[in-house]
């Protein structure tokens, strides 16, 4: 007998909220995906509450939502949870006063210091080294972290987002994040204790802080298995993985069936019941 969960299957229902993943779901590149604008446009007049969520570090949620609104998704910053705000807000709960070496791109280290926060490059008076998508990184902040992980032995090390890459149109991409925390963590001997991006749950809270939706009636729509679905299955969401991006049916076939996705879309079209 075949899987029915290997096989396309749509919603048959409307949930209470959205959240949907940014590259390979709703867009690529600079355009939108098929279905994305005639779906999200629906959910829109019905009233739904939408977010939109993203592992990548190197925009802050105004660039975010200028960048839905000139692609014809009017979006507002409210609606936009990235690893910019997860690093703050988690920074913010469990180490307010700690001071931080951001290994990171200006939209990280300019919303650190918006939060108040204190940021050195003394290793000795570093409490938190943060690993990011650093297109940067050179020899100087490795040393800098290694300092103050293994020489001074005061820091702990976090990232904003666990991935390995960051992909491209067509195929190409740049490492991410991940490669930057393997490298501290290679000469220093220390583990990165803490991850704010997908599949962290820590992205989701986030996301539906204030709408008053249980994660049981939230629908998380992304495009990777071990992210985006990865997450939602953590928080306790239904899910759905839209066949537009980096996973496939193949892959959701060799999956683990405890990882497989609610439901599979071949595009955002099949969204709605």
């Amino acid at each position: 007998m075949t899987d029915p969960t290997l096989a396309v299957r749509h919603p048959d229902e409307l949930f209470d909220a959205y959240v949907f993943d940014l590259d390979g779901t709703i867009y690529l590149g600079d355009g939108l995906l098929p279905g994305v604008a005639a779906t999200i446009g629906a959910l829109r007049r019905r009233g739904v509450p939408l977010r939109f969520v993203s592992n990548n570090p190197t925009r802050d949620p105004d660039q975010y939502a200028a960048k839905l609104t000139a692609l014809g998704l009017p979006t507002t910053v409210s609606e936009i949870t990235n690893t910019v705000v997860t690093t703050v807000s988690w920074l913010r709960t469990h180490h307010p006063d700690a001071v931080l070496f951001p290994i990171a791109e200006a939209p990280v280290v300019d919303a650190l210091q918006r939060a108040g926060f204190r940021l050195s490059d003394d290793p000795s008076e570093i409490d938190i080294v943060i690993a990011s998508y650093d297109r940067t990184f050179d020899y100087r902040k490795l040393q800098i972290a290694f300092d103050a992980l293994w020489f001074h032995r005061r820091a702990i090390l976090v990232q904003t987002n666990p991935d390995r890459y960051c992909p491209f149109p067509g195929g190409r991409g740049e490492p991410d994040c991940a490669a930057i925390t393997a490298a501290v963590e290679a000469c220093t001997g220390v583990t990165c204790s803490a991850s704010f991006g997908k599949p962290s749950p820590i992205m989701i809270e986030a996301a539906l802080a204030g709408l008053g939706v249980p994660a049981s009636r939230a629908l998380m729509v992304g495009d990777r298995l071990a992210t985006d679905i990865a997450m939602g299955r953590a928080a306790g969401m239904p899910t759905a993985l839209v066949l537009t991006g980096d996973s496939s049916l193949a892959d959701v076939a060799t999956s683990r069936p405890g990882a497989r996705p609610d439901y599979v879309l071949e595009t955002l079209s099949d969204l709605l019941p």
